[in-house]
């Protein structure tokens, strides 16, 4: 697939940070497309780029050069607006964090991303309860964060990220706080949902997690070194 077709399309991109020396070039050099459905792996060292590249990749971060294209637009060359409206259409996020917000149910955690999109809270309300249902924790949709395992946290989180039926999912380190059987069972979500259609991008530093994606590209010093 070309860039012009491709789904995801990054194109000479490059990120720079003013450091106390000069320049610190998080990103050199990065230039790959995405076909709509693959489920890609990010690897690479600490410090190689992988998250600078995803925060990229989900408009959160203006890159120093180069473009990123979705679905034919060029995310960059959107006006702030329009870009937060492009992330509420496009992309669900998951953190390795989780970052759920503690005063709130489990339910309304999940029901967040919905806020800015004009649907009714009774549609909002049944929406999140069948993708609770979804990650099997509908019965848990009443409780606080704090009252579930790491694994179930992680689930709310990816009822979270694809409530809104994004077609791309960007996750960093999904499973960096769970142990490996857990993680498992979270990759095995990611992998279901995948097959249904979406899109993911995930950065991990582990072969066993990335074991689950269609597709590898290791990052170093800011630059593709490979894809498999």
């Amino acid at each position: 697939m070309d860039e012009k077709t491709a789904f995801i399309a990054v194109q000479d991109l490059g990120k720079e940070y003013p450091g106390g020396e000069g320049i610190v070039p998080a990103i050199r050099r990065m230039d790959f497309t995405v076909d709509d459905g693959e489920f890609v792996a990010i690897m690479g060292p600490s410090g190689s780029g992988k998250s600078t590249l995803l925060s990229v990749l989900g408009g959160l971060n203006h890159p120093t050069r180069g473009r990123v294209l979705v679905d034919t637009l060029d995310v960059y060359g959107l006006t702030g607006e329009q870009r937060a409206d492009f992330r509420s259409e496009y992309l669900g996020f998951i953190f390795q964090s989780f970052q759920l917000i503690p005063y709130l149910t489990v339910l309304e955690n999940v029901m967040i991303p919905m806020a800015v999109t004009g649907i009714g809270s009774s549609l909002q309300h049944e929406r999140a309860l069948g993708v609770l249902e979804r990650v099997g924790l509908a019965d848990k949709a009443s409780r606080l964060p704090d009252q579930l395992s790491g694994g179930e946290q992680e689930r709310v989180a990816i009822a979270r990220a694809v409530v809104n039926q994004p077609p791309v999912l960007l996750a960093d380190e999904p499973t960096g706080n769970l142990d490996s059987a857990t993680a498992g069972q979270i990759m095995k979500l990611l992998q279901e949902l995948n097959k249904e259609g979406l899109t993911i991008l995930m950065v991990t530093h582990n072969p066993e997690v990335s074991a689950f994606a269609k597709r590898i590209l290791q990052v170093r010093d800011g630059r593709c070194v490979f894809d498999s």
